[in-house]
Protein backbone atom coordinates (compact mmCIF):
# COMPACT_ATOMS: atom_id res chain seq x y z
CA UNK A 1 0.00 0.00 0.00
CA UNK A 2 1.78 3.48 -0.91
CA UNK A 3 1.07 6.40 0.75
CA UNK A 4 -1.48 7.74 -1.65
CA UNK A 5 -3.81 5.38 -0.89
CA UNK A 6 -3.41 5.68 2.59
CA UNK A 7 -5.97 8.29 3.85
CA UNK A 8 -7.60 10.29 6.78
CA UNK A 9 -10.77 8.43 6.56
CA UNK A 10 -9.03 5.47 7.25
CA UNK A 11 -7.01 6.25 10.59
CA UNK A 12 -9.59 9.13 11.98
CA UNK A 13 -11.60 8.65 15.10
CA UNK A 14 -15.39 8.02 14.33
CA UNK A 15 -17.20 7.50 17.12
CA UNK A 16 -16.52 11.34 18.68
CA UNK A 17 -17.50 12.88 22.18
CA UNK A 18 -18.58 16.53 21.14
CA UNK A 19 -20.04 19.36 23.63
CA UNK A 20 -22.69 21.67 22.79
CA UNK A 21 -22.04 25.21 23.41
CA UNK A 22 -23.86 25.62 26.28
CA UNK A 23 -22.91 23.13 27.72
CA UNK A 24 -21.03 23.95 31.19
CA UNK A 25 -17.54 23.87 30.77
CA UNK A 26 -16.85 22.00 34.55
CA UNK A 27 -19.04 19.20 32.97
CA UNK A 28 -17.40 19.54 29.94
CA UNK A 29 -13.83 19.29 31.75
CA UNK A 30 -15.53 16.03 33.96
CA UNK A 31 -15.73 14.80 30.81
CA UNK A 32 -12.30 15.12 29.09
CA UNK A 33 -11.00 13.76 32.09
CA UNK A 34 -12.96 10.88 32.76
CA UNK A 35 -12.66 9.36 29.11
CA UNK A 36 -8.50 10.46 28.98
CA UNK A 37 -9.24 12.72 26.06
CA UNK A 38 -7.56 15.99 25.39
CA UNK A 39 -10.02 17.71 23.49
CA UNK A 40 -13.56 17.38 21.59
CA UNK A 41 -15.17 19.15 19.33
CA UNK A 42 -18.18 21.56 19.80
CA UNK A 43 -20.85 21.48 17.56
CA UNK A 44 -24.61 23.26 17.44
CA UNK A 45 -27.78 21.31 17.40
CA UNK A 46 -27.36 20.68 13.55
CA UNK A 47 -23.87 18.99 14.05
CA UNK A 48 -22.39 21.91 12.49
CA UNK A 49 -18.69 22.19 13.75
CA UNK A 50 -18.20 25.71 16.12
CA UNK A 51 -14.84 25.14 17.36
CA UNK A 52 -13.20 22.86 19.96
CA UNK A 53 -12.25 22.37 23.51
CA UNK A 54 -8.79 21.48 24.56
CA UNK A 55 -7.14 21.27 27.65
CA UNK A 56 -5.18 24.33 27.22
CA UNK A 57 -8.61 26.20 26.82
CA UNK A 58 -9.67 24.42 30.14
CA UNK A 59 -6.85 26.20 31.86
CA UNK A 60 -8.69 29.23 31.33
CA UNK A 61 -11.41 28.30 33.75
CA UNK A 62 -9.41 28.27 36.35
CA UNK A 63 -7.67 31.64 35.31
CA UNK A 64 -11.43 33.32 35.40
CA UNK A 65 -12.05 31.84 38.27
CA UNK A 66 -8.72 33.45 39.72
CA UNK A 67 -9.69 37.19 38.13
CA UNK A 68 -13.89 37.08 38.58
CA UNK A 69 -14.50 34.68 41.71
CA UNK A 70 -16.52 32.34 39.83
CA UNK A 71 -16.16 29.02 38.41
CA UNK A 72 -17.52 27.40 35.41
CA UNK A 73 -19.87 28.34 32.66
CA UNK A 74 -20.63 27.73 29.13
CA UNK A 75 -18.14 25.92 26.86
CA UNK A 76 -18.50 28.97 24.07
CA UNK A 77 -16.98 31.09 26.44
CA UNK A 78 -13.84 29.36 26.88
CA UNK A 79 -13.47 26.89 23.28
CA UNK A 80 -11.25 28.23 20.69
CA UNK A 81 -12.72 29.24 17.03
CA UNK A 82 -11.73 29.57 13.63
CA UNK A 83 -10.40 25.91 13.90
CA UNK A 84 -8.78 24.52 11.46
CA UNK A 85 -10.20 20.92 9.74
CA UNK A 86 -8.49 18.60 7.54
CA UNK A 87 -10.60 16.81 5.02
CA UNK A 88 -10.60 13.23 5.23
CA UNK A 89 -9.01 12.28 1.55
CA UNK A 90 -6.08 13.84 2.68
CA UNK A 91 -3.10 11.88 2.64
CA UNK A 92 -1.42 10.62 6.12
CA UNK A 93 1.83 11.61 4.98
CA UNK A 94 0.53 15.55 3.91
CA UNK A 95 -0.94 15.39 7.02
CA UNK A 96 1.93 14.24 9.16
CA UNK A 97 3.45 17.72 7.56
CA UNK A 98 0.83 19.88 8.60
CA UNK A 99 0.91 17.82 12.69
CA UNK A 100 5.04 19.11 12.21
CA UNK A 101 4.21 22.88 11.01
CA UNK A 102 1.47 23.10 13.82
CA UNK A 103 1.63 23.04 17.52
CA UNK A 104 -2.27 21.04 17.64
CA UNK A 105 -2.01 17.48 18.75
CA UNK A 106 -5.81 16.46 16.86
CA UNK A 107 -8.08 18.03 14.01
CA UNK A 108 -11.57 17.96 13.56
CA UNK A 109 -12.25 15.55 10.38
CA UNK A 110 -14.59 17.20 7.77
CA UNK A 111 -15.86 15.63 4.23
CA UNK A 112 -17.74 18.46 2.93
CA UNK A 113 -19.61 20.76 5.25
CA UNK A 114 -19.99 17.47 8.16
CA UNK A 115 -17.85 16.84 10.95
CA UNK A 116 -16.83 12.85 10.46
CA UNK A 117 -14.53 12.31 12.63
CA UNK A 118 -11.31 13.64 14.60
CA UNK A 119 -7.53 12.73 13.95
CA UNK A 120 -4.48 12.65 16.27
CA UNK A 121 -0.71 12.16 16.50
CA UNK A 122 -1.35 9.10 17.34
CA UNK A 123 -3.45 8.25 15.01
CA UNK A 124 -0.84 9.46 11.89
CA UNK A 125 1.94 7.93 13.74
CA UNK A 126 -0.08 4.41 13.62
CA UNK A 127 -0.75 5.09 9.97
CA UNK A 128 2.95 5.49 9.20
CA UNK A 129 3.77 2.71 11.31
CA UNK A 130 1.65 0.45 8.90
CA UNK A 131 3.14 2.41 5.83
CA UNK A 132 6.67 1.37 6.84
CA UNK A 133 5.69 -2.38 7.21
CA UNK A 134 4.26 -2.23 3.63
Amino acid sequence: MTSKFCVVKDYMAKTLVTFKPDTDVLDAVHVLVKKRIAGAPVVDDEGNLLGMLSELDCMKVALHAGYHGHWGGPVSEFMSEGVKTIDADMSIVDLAQVFVDTRFRRFPVMQGTRLVGQISRRDVLRALEYLARG
